[in-house]
């Protein structure tokens, strides 16, 4: 992550947080007029809504406005991860652990860049295990991971229902 968008990070974090919400993610897109994409969801990973959405981004936006850290105009995307999410922090693989993921690294590990296969945690709090095709287990550094998501599954479909569904 570049220092630009850490600093982002740091202006907008810790009002989301006040307001019950953590960050997953934080991206610059686009050219003359880019968007500013802001992740949320809860601590336990559920999903927030529309409404909710829309209340992180007018206390982001006046958070901006004050700090100003992109300069000219820009547009600010707020929304939640849904299901088939990007993994960015370390929690997130071990939340989702049991769950089919798409990883792509930096560098190539033993001749690939790109992993696919079951989250198994991590190990040492610094490396993504992952259990790819034909069981063999990978250890991925995550310092050196550019790319990470869910794979949408019946399985995350499933384990992503409402708890109380009648």
């Amino acid at each position: 992550m570049d220092a630009h968008i850490r600093r982002i990070e740091g202006i907008v974090t810790p009002s989301i947080e006040a307001m019950g919400f953590e960050v997953v993610r934080v991206m610059v897109t686009g050219g003359q007029r880019p968007t500013l994409q802001i992740m949320a969801d809860r601590g336990d990973g559920t999903m927030i809504s529309v409404d909710e959405c829309a209340e992180i981004s007018r206390t982001v936006s006046a958070v901006l406005d004050v700090e100003d850290p992109i300069t000219g105009e820009y547009t600010l995307e707020v929304s939640s991860p849904g299901i088939d999410r990007p993994l960015t922090r370390l929690k997130d693989f071990e939340r989702w652990s049991g769950f089919d993921a798409r990883v792509d690294m930096d560098l190539a590990i033993d001749g690939r860049k790109r992993f696919s296969g079951r989250l198994k945690g991590v190990a040492d709090g610094e490396r993504v295990q992952l259990e790819v095709e034909g069981g063999e287990m990978v250890d991925l550094p995550f310092e050196g991971i550019s790319r990470a998501k869910l794979v949408l599954t019946d399985a995350l479909l499933e384990a992503s229902r409402p708890a109380a569904q009648s």
